[in-house]
Order: structure tokens, then sequence, then C-alpha cells
């Protein structure tokens, strides 16, 4: 007798013991309708749970409306499948809902990561000279992989619930109440910086020509968005061994003009924000704090990004935690929050959530700009914004990295802390980095500076590291004002960048990432030696 068999259909076929002796006519799920050979991949069905992760009951609610339910508890058995053809089934019993196949369909995707994460992120021996020592790096594994597959099978895409998650353990994590995600870390210092020339804040808007204290020993897109919305970086210079902003400089530097102040948490050593905001406070000045290096790092027991108006972060792979490309923008200012938003999603005056509607509950009774009343709040547009959302996908990834850290930034400190005390040896050479004082630094990198009078070129133990496999990273652009990019560009400094021109020439940063031992940490050492002795 011929059965038409479809995907979600409960079968009973003879299946044979291992021996191959005999047969017994057991339930199965067809996970398949037939193939162009008539061939249908089944799930075994046992009244007995097997692994949590593998094994899926199945009660009274999950089957087919109309259908008769086994007559005994019955689970799903993922890891007992076969491939058989259909003139086995001897009868076809019941089926499942469409929720139910969903579940277990699922889950059989899942179950699969597993084994793929145990042969790609197995642990290899660190050989010295062979094995890269990276600078930084992703450490994902298979709950990432797990999550991201997850949310792709959603078929959402774009903005989503692992968003929504992502957004509030990261809020609760730094004590924020508003977390915004966005595609990157500079999108992220965009968003805040543009969100301060909202019209929406009235006479305390940001405007070009406004004046904005900041760095030159960084990042280019820390200062990239102050030149795009048409403002003046006024450039203070930093000092070693911190390497964030001397603030004995900065309000010698703040003129008439001067509305803001945007700095980053160097490598992720905190910068002195006790006298930064106290500044700001005096002067009626915005401060943006970018934490891209700096997740985790605190400030008299504060975590960093709870100081300033507005803060950010990145989650490109070499950051603390990564959601491949990605950033978030975080605030405790509702108002700031509501503005961001627009600014990220097209500039729209609307706040509902992708496939939300009328969140606010007049969605046709607004009257803004010349439109007409009633125009759709969805299509009103406040400010000239941008589309810059993260995927659903990456936000699962981040959601799975919180998880993990905790134990990051132990990490890091261990590592920090370690180097610390192997290359006090070699102070007569090198300036040790130092964490700010009342800070508790989540370092991103090892800063050193090469003190002028070893007659150590740069250049030289640089090309040695690498020959043996040791990644190092100068400290970002260096000194800002001499790229190339800038040389058309409006910008004011205050005295002199002598600090920075310092960093620029002599500074470097060793890795202290996650993913590092103390048998690579060790090589560094001994491979500093090295050249520091043949030099």
């Amino acid at each position: 007798m011929t059965f038409n068999i479809q995907a979600g259909d409960i079968c009973v076929l003879p299946f044979p013991f291992t021996d191959l002796t005999t047969h017994k006519k057991r339930p199965a799920l067809a996970l398949s309708a037939p193939d162009e050979y008539g061939d249908i991949r089944f799930v075994f069905i046992t009244t007995k749970s097997g692994h949590k992760d593998i094994s899926i009951k199945i009660e009274a609610p999950d089957y087919l409306v109309g259908c008769q339910p086994l007559p005994r508890d019955s689970y799903i058995r993922l890891e007992k499948q076969y491939l058989l053809n259909k003139s086995l089934v001897l009868s076809k019993k019941t089926s499942v809902s469409p929720e139910k196949l969903e579940e277990i369909l699922r889950s059989n995707i899942i179950k699969e990561i597993t084994p793929y994460c145990d042969n790609k992120y197995q642990d290899t021996r660190f050989q010295p000279g062979v094995t890269a020592v990276p600078v930084s790096g992703k450490v994902i594994g298979e709950p990432e992989i797990a999550a991201i597959t997850e949310s792709a099978l959603d078929g959402w895409l774009t903005t989503g619930r692992f968003n929504d998650a992502f957004e509030k353990r990261f809020a609760d994590f730094v004590g924020v109440p508003y977390a915004l995600t966005t595609n990157s870390g500079s999108s992220a210092n965009l968003l805040a910086v543009a969100a301060l020339t909202s019209p929406k804040l009235g006479s305390k808007a940001l405007k070009a020509g406004d004046e904005v204290i900041t760095v030159a020993a960084g990042f280019p897109t820390t200062v990239n968005p102050i030149l795009q919305m048409g403002m003046v970086p006024v450039f203070v210079d930093v000092n070693i061994p911190t390497y964030n902003i001397d603030t004995t400089k900065i309000e010698a530097a703040i003129s008439s003009k001067t509305r803001a102040i945007v700095l980053a948490h160097t490598l992720g050593n905190p910068f002195d924000l006790e006298t930064v905001m106290s500044l700001a406070d005096k002067y009626n000045l915005w401060v943006i704090e970018d934490c891209c290096d700096a997740l985790g790092s605190t400030y008299k027991g504060q975590h960093v990004g709870t100081f300033g108006h507005i803060a950010t972060c990145s989650f490109y792979p070499a950051h603390h935690i990564t959601t491949g490309e990605g950033g978030m923008v975080f605030t405790a200012d509702r108002k700031l929050k509501k503005i961001i938003e627009s600014f990220r999603d097209w500039g729209r005056d609307c706040y509902c959530a992708p496939g939300f509607d009328d969140t606010c509950g007049m969605r046709y009774g607004w009257q803004l700009g010349d439109l007409p009343k009633g125009y759709d709040h969805k299509y009103i547009y406040s400010h000239l914004g941008f589309n810059l959302k993260m995927t659903d996908m990456q936000a699962a990834c981040g959601l799975v990295q919180m998880d993990k850290l905790p134990e990051f930034i132990i990490a890091r400190k261990r590592n920090f802390d370690y180097l610390v005390q192997q290359l006090k040896s070699l102070e007569n050479i090198f300036v040790l980095p130092k964490t700010t004082t009342n800070s508790e630094a989540s370092w991103f990198g090892f800063p050193l500076t090469i003190r002028s009078s070893t007659g150590i070129e740069r250049v030289e133990l640089l090309k040695f590291l690498a020959k043996h496999k040791i990644h190092s990273r100068l400290l970002f652009a260096g000194n800002l004002v001499r790229q190339p990019y800038m040389a058309t560009r409006k910008y004011r400094v205050n005295g002199s960048l002598d600090t920075t021109d310092l960093v620029m020439s002599q500074t470097f940063w060793l890795g202290l990432y996650p993913g590092l031992t103390v048998e690579m940490l060790d090589f560094v050492y001994d491979r500093l030696t090295a050249f520091i002795k043949g030099y």
C-alpha cells in the first residue's frame, strides 16, 4: 500500500535491530517528503527522552488539528535518523502541527553545529615563531554560531527580537536606561555627534563652526564626525603613560565657540573623567565618551560611558565583544535616545520598531512641518538621517558574547598585569603604560613607547617582531593632523602637540585579547629582550 507522506507525518516502519537479525515496528516522524527516488528522511520516536538538546517531547497540543495523539508520551530523537524508502511504510498514524514541525526542523539544524564547531574551534598547540601572536581577535564558538543560525532561521534578518534583547542586556551591564545598536563603532560616533545637532535641542544644539575639544592621538572616526557635521576640532595634547588627554591643558583650549568635548578612552584606559566633567559643567559643554576600546573599564567604580551625555562602543572583531561589524550608542537621557534613534533610522520622527505600527497611538494625528494634518507619522522626517541599523544575526552573536564579557574582561586585566610584571626589567627601554588614577581599565592593548635615549628604531623592532609572528599596531593615526586627508580640513591646535608627535614616532602596542596564553606572552617578552640584546 502506498501512502502520501509529507514532512510532519508520523508513520510506522519496520526498524531493524542493530544485529540485523530481526526488526521491530516503531513510529517515526517524516522530516521530508519523498525525494525523486522515493526516499524519506525519518527520525525515531521513542517513549524515553534522550539528551535534552536533541530530544523533543511531543504533547497533545503539538498534533495537527483533527489528528489523534500517540497513546503515550513520546520523544523525537534527533540523533536517530534514517533515510528509508516510502515502500517500507507500514501505516500512517498521525501528524504534528506545522509549528511543532518547524521547532523540530530548526532543532535538527542547530544540533549539527556542535560537531562542526568542535572541529573548527579546537585548541591548537602554540609553536613559538610559527603560531601567530595576534594583537586582537574574536573569541567565538558553538553558542555564537548557534545563535546566529537561530536568527537566520527566523527569516527576519533586520533589527528584531535578538536586537531588542541585546540592547537591553548591554544597557543593564553598563548601567544606563537606553542603548541603541548600530552597524559599527564609527557609525556610533557619527550618530552621537549628529544627535547633538538636532533642532529639538533648541539653543543647545551644535551647529557648523562650533568648536569641539578632542585629541589627535587616536582613531580617525572619533574626530571625523566633528568635521562631517561642519564643526571645528580643537586638538589638545596627550600625556604618556596614560595616552589620554592632558587635562591640565583643556581649559586653555576652551574659547567662546567651544560647545563640546569628544574623547576616547585610549586603548581602554579611562581618561580623567572627574576633571573633564567638571570643566564641562563649568562651561556648559556636551561630552561624548568614545568607549569603543573600553567596554568594561570603570572610573571610581562606575562604568565608562555613563559620565558623559552620550557614549559609544564598537563590536568589530578586534574589540571586547564582537558582532562582526557593529556598534552601540548609549545614554541616560530619554530625549537624546529618541533623537539618536531618529538619526539612525532614516531621520524619521516615528519611533515604532520594525514591523510595528501606531506605537504612539496617533499615527494619523500629527501635523509637523508644512505637511497636512494626519500625514502618516511613519513617513514624517525630523532629521537629515541615515540608515545605520544592525541586523538581528549580528545582535544574536552579541547577545551570546555578553555572557562571556565578564571572563573576557578578567582575561584582559590578567594579561595586562602579566606583561607589566614581565616588562618591568625593560623600563630603561620602554615607557610602560599606567592606568589612570581611580580607574580599573579593561585594556584593549598594551602600549609601549620607546625611550628616545635608546636610539632604537621603532620600524626595525616591529619588523623583528613580525618575523617571529608577533603582531603589533601603532597607536592608530598617530598624530591625526599629519594625516593626508587633514591637509585641507579646518581645525585648531591648542599649544603644541609634542607628546602626540612622540606617540606618532615612538609608540606601538601589543595584544591583550582573551585568546592569548601565558606561553604567547612569554614569547613576546623573550623576543623583545632578544632584539634589545642584539641591537
